[in-house]
Order: structure tokens, then C-alpha cells, then sequence
């Protein structure tokens, strides 16, 4: 049986890991009710653009743009949204497995496809594994604005409208709530409107100077917003995940200290007993 001593060590090392992980779980907590809030505001913006762009597409079928251009698919391009740090249990490594499984299902060659990678996690796993990454960013801060990923975002609706490839897809964790994060793929180019969402639209716009040329603003901001919003809702995500990562570490020390604490005391009578013992000896020998 360990010493009392080594297992009193043990005990204190523990506490000092439950501490910093009951520390780390608050910290998460509060910056996932603010990437909350922030990725729930950005909505009714790209909402609105929504309806706009639904709207010129309804009416006006003879607009012509690039991003709406559906064009036989020869290369695809893929924009993976993972997290510069660690300590988020699953949140990294089922996004990446759902990257791959999508490559794979879907292309036979790596010059079927590019990468562009937003995060240290996701840079770092497609670079070591060589997939053909062509676009990346690290160091996003925990509150995003719209700047940080601009020029991605601008590269990759870019790289799409001069035909280097043919359709753009994002994968990034969906935030659902505080305790479950979901990976998925979204197509975001080319944007083509639902037949359900071009019968929804009930407002009627009137656009100068005119429809075509709002639509050559609106529609390389709009899929850049969605990029944006995308990267919103999987911080909301990564916090989410290492906040119940924490909260399970915190757990398993409370339990790790029980068992030590019990074992320590075990010990400890064992010691004791073995003393008494002893003393009772010498006591009969005299």
C-alpha cells in the first residue's frame, strides 16, 4: 500500500488540477453567454440580405453573378472553422473527422479539392497530413468582429467567382445549446435560393439604381457574412464544449480525491494498528 505521505502529495496535486479546472469552466461559461448573444445578433442581418438577394432572384431571372453561376463540378473548396486551442474534449476532433469523411466520400484525388482552414487545430492537422491547404488563419480572439476574417473570406467568394473552383462549402460545429455541439457541412457557393424560400418572400423591394448592381454589392458581402456568422456560432460552439470538458475534469477530481482521501485513511488506520501492535509486544516481552 503507498505511503501516507506519497498519497497526501497525490491529494494536494489533484486539488490544485480541480481548482484550475473549476476556474477554466467559469471563464468558459461567462465568454459562451456572450458569443451567445453575439451570434444571435448577427442573424437578423444576414436575414435580412437574405431577403433581399431572394428577392432580386424572384423577380429579375435574366441577373447574371458569378457567386449564383451553378457550373459542373471539377474542384471543390472546403472552409474548415476550428479552434487555436485545446481543453474543449471532442470539439476539434469530431469537426476534423467530419472534414475527412467528407473528402473522402466525395473525391478520388487531392486535386479534386482545396482547404482553406480558420484556427491553429484545423491548420496544424491539414498541414501535417498534407492536404492541399490554401488559405489559412490563426489567432482568432474569443469575440470575433467581421475584420478578423475578412480576407479570408474575401479570398475564398474570390477564388469562386474566377472559377478556380466550383462550389465552396463550410464545416464548422453548429451550436445548438450549452451542452451540444453538432459538426455539419453547408453549402454556401453556389447561393441558390429554395423554391420554398423565393415563395416566402413577401416584401416588395424597390432597388436603385438598379436590381443587378445591388446584387453585385450585396451578394460577395453576403456570402462573406455567412462565413462570419458560421465562425459566430462555432465559438459559441468551442466554448460550449470546453466549458462541459471542464466541468467533467472538475467532476472526475472531486471523484479522484474521494478515492485518495479513502485510501489515505486506510493507510493512515493500517499505520496505527501496526504501531499499537507493536507497542503491545514490547509490552508482553518486558
Amino acid at each position: 500500500m503507498q505511503g501516507t505521505r506519497e498519497i497526501k502529495r497525490r491529494i494536494k496535486s489533484v486539488q490544485n488540477t480541480k481548482q484550475i479546472t473549476k476556474a477554466m469552466k467559469m471563464v468558459a461559461a461567462a465568454k459562451l453567454r456572450r458569443a451567445q448573444e453575439r451570434a444571435e445578433a448577427s442573424r437578423p442581418y444576414s436575414d435580412k440580405m437574405k431577403e433581399v438577394i431572394t428577392s432580386i432572384a424572384s423577380r429579375a431571372e435574366d441577373v447574371e453573378h458569378p457567386l449564383l453561376e451553378v457550373r459542373n463540378v471539377k474542384k471543390t473548396g472546403y472552409l474548415v472553422i476550428g479552434s487555436d486551442r485545446g481543453l474543449a474534449g471532442g470539439y476539434n476532433a469530431n469537426l476534423l473527422r467530419k472534414a475527412v469523411q467528407t473528402i473522402k466520400e466525395r473525391h478520388q484525388s487531392s486535386d479534386e479539392y482545396v482547404v482553406f482552414s480558420i484556427g491553429r487545430k484545423a491548420r496544424d492537422f491539414f498541414k501535417k497530413r498534407e492536404y492541399p491547404l490554401i488559405g489559412e488563419i490563426i489567432g482568432i480572439s474569443d469575440s470575433p468582429t467581421f475584420a478578423d476574417i475578412k480576407e479570408i473570406a474575401k479570398t475564398a467568394v474570390n477564388m469562386y467567382a474566377e472559377g478556380i473552383f466550383d462550389e465552396l462549402y463550410l464545416v464548422y460545429n453548429e451550436f445548438i445549446s450549452a451542452i451540444q455541439q453538432t459538426p455539419i457541412e453547408k453549402k454556401l457557393l453556389p447561393l441558390v435560393a429554395t423554391e420554398e424560400e423565393t415563395q416566402d418572400v413577401r416584401t416588395q423591394i424597390d432597388f436603385e439604381p438598379s436590381a443587378e448592381e445591388v446584387l453585385n454589392v450585396l451578394l460577395p458581402r453576403y456570402a462573406e457574412t455567412l462565413i462570419y456568422n458560421a465562425l459566430l456560432e462555432a465559438k459559441a460552439s468551442e466554448h460550449s464544449a470546453r466549458m462541459t470538458a471542464m466541468g467533467s475534469a472538475t467532476d472526475n477530481a472531486e471523484e479522484m480525491i474521494g478515492v485518495l482521501t479513502l485510501t489515505y485513511n486506510r493507510a493512515r488506520q493500517a499505520s496505527i494498528t501496526q504501531e499499537i501492535s507493536e507497542i503491545v509486544a514490547g509490552a508482553n516481552a518486558l
